[in-house]
């Protein structure tokens, strides 16, 4: 009880601005805010900014992800924001697509705490998140799988089976799948169909390529499985995100 104390006045000595959070723009590779209820970033670091593409945390402040990213993207982060603010539990190494260009294929580990006012009530979330292809710190479940997450974001496309990641990964089929999901809060198969669905809708919208194509180009079976799977993560068939999106690609400009 007295070290409790001891803390409480140590934080209650504190300048409010926090000061702690500069500590997150030393983590180049870590992107972390604070929103809140309504959405609105409060905090943002250095990698935070860069996401969002503004040259400091002051052009972010009071804004929101609809304001930086695609709809989709933004919709997906703003229905985990809220998941977090109505339930008041945590979001734990959720993966999700990168808050970059529509189409990217890099894929981030986010996690998510909601903030409470001194009566308990939640007044808004913290987060921060990482991409998955840089969890290289030593030691941890996650960087245990840094080698095995390399391989598929450079194989997706290949026939990859799990007795032959687990080998990667020095462990049993059994061990791999439940540490694996552990880490990452899905299957390796779940986690392999969204890397190439990412893909795939970066062809989508910067190639000429039939969907059959994408589709055997990315690892699909065939042209169903593609866009049963393309469907279930991104909430269109493959040909209507075509047309939503081929207009702001690449291609769609030329």
């Amino acid at each position: 009880m007295a070290n409790t104390s001891m803390q409480d006045r140590f934080y209650q000595r504190l300048d409010p601005q926090g000061q702690i959070l500069g500590l997150f723009d030393l983590l180049p590779s870590v992107s972390f805010f604070v929103k809140d209820r309504r959405g609105r970033f409060i905090a943002l670091n250095r990698r935070g900014c860069d996401y969002c593409g503004v040259a400091n945390e002051e052009d972010a402040i009071g804004r929101t992800d609809h304001d930086f990213f695609p709809k989709r993207r933004a919709d997906e982060y703003r229905a985990d924001d809220l998941t977090v603010l109505e339930t008041g539990r945590a979001i734990r190494n959720r993966i999700e697509s990168a808050p970059e260009a529509e189409g990217s294929p890099r894929l981030v580990m986010t996690s998510k705490i909601p903030l409470r006012d001194r009566n308990g009530k939640v007044i808004g979330i913290a987060g921060f998140s990482r991409q998955v292809d840089q969890l290289r710190s030593p030691g941890g479940t996650v960087a245990a799988f840094a080698d095995v997450i390399a391989h598929l974001h450079r194989h997706y496309d290949d026939h990859l089976t799990t007795p032959e990641l687990a080998t990667m990964a020095d462990l049993s089929v059994s061990q791999f799948e439940r540490r694996f999901r552990k880490a990452f809060g899905c299957s390796v198969r779940q986690y392999l169909v969204r890397v190439r669905v990412e893909n795939a809708a970066k062809r989508l919208t910067e190639t000429r390529q039939t969907i059959s194509q994408i589709a055997l180009a990315t690892g699909f079976y065939d042209h169903a499985h593609f866009s049963r799977s393309f469907r279930r993560l991104m909430k269109l068939s493959p040909s209507e995100y075509r047309r939503q999106y081929q207009s702001t690609s690449r291609w769609g400009r030329k």
